[in-house]
């Protein structure tokens, strides 16, 4: 038997672009994929405008708290998308890396928030169609 991929979602405070990741790649793939996310320098609370902005396409992320990355949530895992981690974020032999360039949703409110939610679903979307290449297109 194939283990499940894992996917680990990282940005500074893991609050809001990682948060919003996470919460999609659960939305889409279910228990098919093992999904984590971690910050550097995590917040204290996940940011309000993100919970918005998945909120308003039925996505609940407000029962998620920032987590600090570990190195072991990245040496367990099968891709690390990185979003704006820098060199904080740890590299192992055989994980398989992104990053993903997207602005940082911090400070801002839900209509800015709204297109940075729409890259993240459409990258985690290509994601999803390439660790489950079986699984039918999502939209």
């Amino acid at each position: 038997m194939v283990a499940k991929p894992s996917v680990l979602f990282v940005c500074v405070h893991n609050a809001g672009r990682s948060q919003m990741a996470a919460g999609f790649l659960t939305h889409l793939a279910g228990a098919d994929i093992e999904v984590r996310s971690a910050g550097s320098a995590p917040a204290e609370s996940i940011n309000p405008a993100a919970v918005e902005a998945m909120a308003e396409l039925g996505i609940d992320i407000s029962d998620q708290r920032p987590k600090i990355l570990t190195f072991d949530a990245v040496e367990t895992s099968t891709v690390v998308v990185t979003m704006g981690c820098g060199d904080t974020c740890p590299v192992f032999p055989g994980v398989s890396y992104r990053d993903w360039i997207l602005d940082d949703p911090a400070g801002m409110g839900v209509e800015a928030v709204r297109p940075i939610r729409d890259e993240i679903r459409r990258r985690v979307e290509e994601l999803v169609a390439e660790l489950l290449p079986t699984r039918s297109r999502f939209h």
